[in-house]
């Protein structure tokens, strides 16, 4: 493993356990993380969603944290409350370790922009 991965592997377990003081729960993993944001981004609070919500609200994650690199903008706001958004960029083309790399760079960098987490 690179020094640079590891790096960014220290730093992602960082923020789980900071994420486990936040809400009394450590995430499980990626997908767990994006479900947080999806809520916090849509800011309607913690509830039972439908399986096609949650998607969704991952859909929300991955695009807010995407968009801190230039690679969505949000678009509009629906009469729901919920936020879409629109590609400005072309994503690299990865292989799903690269893009779970990427996803992992852009979810410590909106918790350190967003929540001034020191994830460092």
């Amino acid at each position: 493993m690179f020094k640079k991965d590891l790096d960014l592997e220290k730093r992602w377990s960082k923020l789980l356990f900071g994420l486990k003081d936040l809400i009394a729960k450590k995430p499980a993993d990626l997908n767990g993380v994006l479900f947080i944001i999806g809520v916090q981004e849509l800011g309607q609070g913690m509830k039972n969603f439908s399986k096609e919500q949650k998607q969704d609200l991952m859909h929300i994650a991955v695009c807010k944290v995407l968009s801190l690199a230039g690679f969505y903008a949000l678009d509009f706001i629906d009469q729901d409350g919920w936020p879409h958004w629109k590609l400005v960029k072309e994503l690299p083309h990865f292989d799903l370790l690269e893009q779970e790399k990427l996803l992992k760079i852009q979810v410590l960098e909106y918790f350190e922009k967003e929540f001034e987490m020191d994830i460092k």
